[in-house]
């Protein structure tokens, strides 16, 4: 089959990977244009952008696909599309180009966790399981009809960071399994039961700030599915310190009181309900540090506002 890719961040990486290694032809790459990143603000190509030149596939980065990109996606004349965190919506008109339409790759379970933060949401919900789904799409955000899903335990203190990646391979391989049900002609398609739907919207800076009179399970939630952006964080003298990854642990106190501080026993903060323990941070300016590490050098009692 001749194929189209859609997708942007390194998440979707893997699926153009095992795309390649098939008989299949990828005949272009459609991807969000270059942004300015980084301190000098230069415009960065994106991880699909940069492994399709590698590959020598034609790539392509309209500002609104629906509007300027449609003509060029007609004229690769696709059998089927294929898209993976793209971060555009794709018009209808479009889903009927290819003869065989178009699979998305879904980073949870759905109907729960549709939107363009589900790796995220799905931690900081305090979910013990998740996983990946392929799904027919249509003009809808994410209601298409249910392919395959590959599920996986969501592992304790793990980071959004750590889990994307860990979904990204196994969505590349469930991608593959639904290609091959395809060709068989095996494949089903199960309607979403809308009674379990959950949305998620975007992340935002404002996520950040701490509610310490939440539960320790919520803030630990909070704290991993926040890193590596926005990142949980707590005021300090010259910035903010960023709180990168914790676990609950056992302790009362005044919510957002610190109960320990120092190189042995770690960083403890009390919460509404328990406590939590500070497995990594970040300081302003410094590296991601262990909090023990950090609190050889540091009296945090004198540097928290």
């Amino acid at each position: 089959m001749k194929i189209v890719f859609m997708g942007t961040p390194s998440f979707a990486v893997p699926c153009l990977n095992a795309l390649l290694q098939t008989d299949h032809t990828v005949v272009g790459v459609f991807t969000q244009p270059d942004r300015p990143k980084g301190r000098g603000k230069k415009p960065q190509a994106s991880p699909v952008k940069e492994r399709a030149e590698e590959a020598g596939i034609p790539v392509y980065q309209p500002e609104r696909i629906r509007v300027d990109g449609i003509e060029q996606f007609r004229a690769l004349q696709p059998d089927l599309c294929v898209t993976a965190a793209f971060g555009q919506i794709i018009s209808q008109e479009m889903l009927d180009i290819p003869i065989h339409g178009c699979i998305n790759v879904h980073a949870s379970l759905l109907p729960e966790h549709r939107g363009a933060s589900p790796v995220a949401h799905a931690i900081m919900a305090g979910d013990r399981k998740t996983g990946v789904t392929t799904m027919k799409m249509d003009a809808g955000i994410d209601t298409g009809p249910i392919l395959l899903q590959s599920e996986t335990e969501i592992r304790d203190s793990e980071t959004c960071e750590e889990l994307t990646e860990r979904l990204s391979n196994i969505g590349a391989e469930l991608l593959i399994t639904t290609l091959k049900k395809l060709e068989e002609g095996t494949l089903k398609e199960i309607q979403q039961d809308e009674s379990r739907m959950t949305y998620d919207p975007m992340l935002t800076k404002n996520l950040s700030e701490i509610d310490f009179h939440l539960s320790a399970a919520r803030i630990c939630g909070l704290i991993n599915g926040l890193n590596p952006w926005p990142c949980a964080s707590v005021p300090i003298h010259g910035g903010r310190l960023k709180l990168m990854r914790a676990a609950v642990t056992e302790g009362t106190g005044t919510p957002g009181s610190i109960l320990t501080a120092d190189h042995r026993q770690g960083l403890k903060i009390a919460c509404g309900n328990g406590a939590v323990r500070i497995i990594e941070l970040q300081a302003p300016g410094g590296k991601i540090l262990r909090a023990e590490d950090y609190l050889r050098g540091h009296n945090l009692e004198k540097e928290l506002l």
